[in-house]
């Protein structure tokens, strides 16, 4: 299956180059205080090893705004400041050299604001992301009116006040908490704009619920073609994000990231440990900058084989023994002990 992804207009945050035919961009958010640089460069230098492209940083006061300025300096990777009630961080940290700015409709929304914000953008030719969220989006209380509806009225009517101040370097995201108004709101809002979309669901909970409701939405989106860049939003490590990411893009085959390991869930029949090995490999590979590569690791006679014939590595385990497979053939019988390294040195001979 091959995914016809919606074109957009492209749009530039620092060097990153967001719609087009240009590969989906992974975004993160730290989760600590932009005023304690510190802590907020070590926390973007930990999301950038783990694969995370663009980071926004939460302007929440004057320091927040003053640091952007030397975390900027020192970071890896483009920053993007997220704006709520006060355009006045956003000018703030338009001055301290952000990437992107973003801005909440529902509590920025005073034109001659509007118009200030833009007219920074402008001058320091930096993009907006309008992010719209379902807690905070203009006619929360009208009847009759689905949310789906809510926010992309909300996002149309903010765009048209943005674009009658000729500006169109524009980004656009409408999260809701909700799985099924999320892909709702998104369908009807690629049909509507040729803006980048940022996808993402608001407000997951933890990992576990979390990544499962945003593989859920932004997984039906990515199949239809939409979206340009993504956010997993957990209440959790924000590396963890940016790991659901890379999973969810690697799943449709619309990205790659280095060596992906199938796995069998084990059963009755499986006479191996097979959940500690997958788990200790799975760690000591994702330290290691190797090339794209099929590997798989399966517990039985059933599947395993043939899983393995597919992999570009394989090992399909009996009771002690495993037999290791490689391009499709069987080579030969290998311990259970000795398997992560043999598995290793098969990968890295692939690398070379």
């Amino acid at each position: 299956m091959v995914i016809n992804r919606d074109r957009k207009r492209i749009i530039k945050v620092g060097k990153v180059a967001i719609g087009g035919n240009n590969p989906i961009v992974i975004q993160s958010m730290l989760k600590v205080k932009s005023s304690d640089i510190e802590k907020a460069l070590r926390q973007i230098a930990e999301l950038s090893d783990a694969g995370c492209q663009i980071v926004r940083l939460a302007v929440k006061d004057k320091d927040d705004a003053l640091a952007f300025k030397k975390i900027k300096r020192k970071s890896r990777l483009p920053l993007v400041a997220d704006i709520h009630f006060d355009y006045r961080l956003a000018l703030m940290a338009i001055d301290s050299g952000a990437d992107k700015v973003r801005l909440n409709p529902g509590n920025i929304y005073k034109k001659k604001e509007i118009m200030e914000v833009v007219s920074a953008l402008k001058s320091a030719r930096i993009p907006l992301r309008i992010g719209l969220n379902s807690g905070s989006v203009d006619g929360a209380g009208e009847r009759g009116i689905s949310m789906p509806d809510r926010l992309v009225k909300s996002a149309l009517s903010y765009i048209k006040i943005i674009e009658g101040y000729k500006f169109r370097d524009i980004i656009v995201s409408l999260k809701a908490s909700n799985v099924l108004d999320t892909i709702a709101a998104y369908r009807k809002m690629a049909k509507a704009c040729d803006y980048p979309l940022h996808l993402g669901v608001t407000a997951t909970g933890a990992s576990f619920a979390g990544v499962i409701k945003s593989s859920i939405a932004l997984g039906a989106l990515l199949l239809e073609g939409i979206g340009d860049t993504i956010r997993v939003s957990l209440t959790d490590n924000p590396v963890r994000e940016v790991y659901a990411a890379k999973a969810i893009l690697e799943s449709l085959n619309l990205s790659s990231f280095g060596p992906k390991i199938i796995s069998c869930p084990t059963c009755g029949r499986c006479e191996v440990d097979l959940v500690k090995l997958v788990n200790a490999f799975e760690n000591r590979v994702s330290s290691l900058n190797l090339k794209p590569i099929k590997v798989a690791l399966m517990g039985c006679v059933v599947n395993g084989p043939g899983e393995a014939k597919e992999a570009d590595v394989g090992v399909a385990f009996g009771k002690r023994d495993g037999l290791l497979f490689r391009g499709g053939k069987p080579i030969r019988k290998i311990n259970f002990s000795e398997c992560s390294d043999i598995l290793l040195k098969e990968m890295e001979n692939k690398d070379g």
